[in-house]
């Protein structure tokens, strides 16, 4: 398990959700806190509202799947599969993922502050006017990625990989070029002048 940022512990669970299946299911108005869900498919599951505080996510298929204004609150994801799935407006401050598949994940709006996604392989993703604050991407690959209109600030993003990645519009303010992969990445002129003045170049 990659270390949680802040070195936040993984909640407690106080009950398990094992083997189920959750195809297609409409999670709409759901809300569990502290549960543990094992190998539990989600496939093409979808909702609106639902809640999920401190739980935990083994194995679980999150295939095609899409949640919009729903909550996943210090939760911690472990070897489960995103892929296809999209979150609309959703809130993933303080979780932590490791070991996940994230191809042609989709985020649209929503705050992922405080998220840890050390070592991510999010070269299919695309995030896109989220607010990633102090979110843990070290060594994060995003290259060929779309990350536009992202709130970065704060970020860990050493050793990342953005070559090739679309960062139109993102606050890269933490961004270090002499400590990530920046080669052939899209940004803007009020990115070029951030990143230039990063260099110590005196930009006129």
């Amino acid at each position: 398990m990659a270390d949680r940022p802040h070195a936040r512990p993984a909640a407690p669970t106080d009950s398990t959700i094992d083997s189920e299946d959750w195809d297609g299911r409409d999670l709409s108005g759901e809300s569990h806190r502290n549960v543990a869900f094992v190998q539990v498919d989600m496939t093409e599951a979808s909702g609106r509202g639902a809640e999920f505080f401190e739980c935990t996510f083994r194995d679980v298929r999150f295939n095609v799947s899409e949640h919009t204004d729903s909550a996943f609150v210090n939760c911690t994801f472990v070897r489960c599969s995103f892929f296809d799935a999209v979150f609309t407006g959703c809130k993933l401050v303080g979780s932590m993922f490791d070991g996940c598949t994230y191809d042609l994940l989709k985020v649209e709006g929503g705050d992922w502050s405080f998220t840890g996604l050390p070592g991510a392989d999010l070269r299919r993703a695309s995030f896109v006017d989220v607010r990633m604050r102090e979110a843990d991407l070290t060594g994060a690959r995003c290259a060929g990625a779309t990350i536009r209109g992202t709130d970065l600030s704060g970020a860990w993003l050493h050793r990342a990989d953005f070559s090739r990645c679309d960062l139109r519009g993102s606050d890269l303010s933490s961004l270090d070029p002499r400590t990530a992969e920046v080669a052939g990445a899209v940004i803007d002129v009020p990115q070029a002048v951030t990143i230039a003045t990063a260099l110590g170049l005196d930009v006129r």
